[in-house]
């Protein structure tokens, strides 16, 4: 019997990819029942074996976040961007955490950007004459 292999074949690419995608579900299970630090432990861990997963580096930044732990957000955030540069969740809550940082100067920057894609966002417009007056 000949096993076609490569483009044609049945077998995924990844052998992972079953194990990582359950890993995945279970991450963001966790992360909607509000169990944070065990969403973080496995979200971290996610990371590890799958490092350019938009969502998962958004999730895992968001729960920072709520953790207080503005500079590890942004990190997560940083890396989201990488993958997706305007995406408005994570530019808005990247654009939270430096306030909360008292970076105005780079929220100002990830709220020019927002309104670059959304002119009518009501979050960067009124953080963006928050941080003006």
């Amino acid at each position: 019997m000949t096993v076609l292999v490569g483009l044609f074949s049945r077998t995924p690419k990844d052998p992972n990819q079953k194990r990582n995608q359950e890993k995945f579900k279970e991450f963001k299970k966790l992360a909607r029942q509000k169990k944070y630090d065990e969403a973080l432990k496995s979200g971290t861990e996610y990371l590890r074996m799958v490092p350019n997963n938009h969502d998962a580096l958004f999730t895992v930044g968001g729960i920072y976040y709520m953790k207080k732990k503005y500079k590890t957000a942004i990190s997560h955030f940083d890396r989201a961007l990488e993958i997706g540069s305007y995406d408005v969740d994570v530019l808005l809550l990247k654009a939270y955490s430096h306030q909360k940082l008292d970076e105005n100067k780079r929220a100002i920057d990830c709220c020019k950007k927002i309104l670059e894609v959304d002119e009518k966002n009501k979050n960067a417009h009124s953080m963006l004459a928050e941080m003006q007056e």
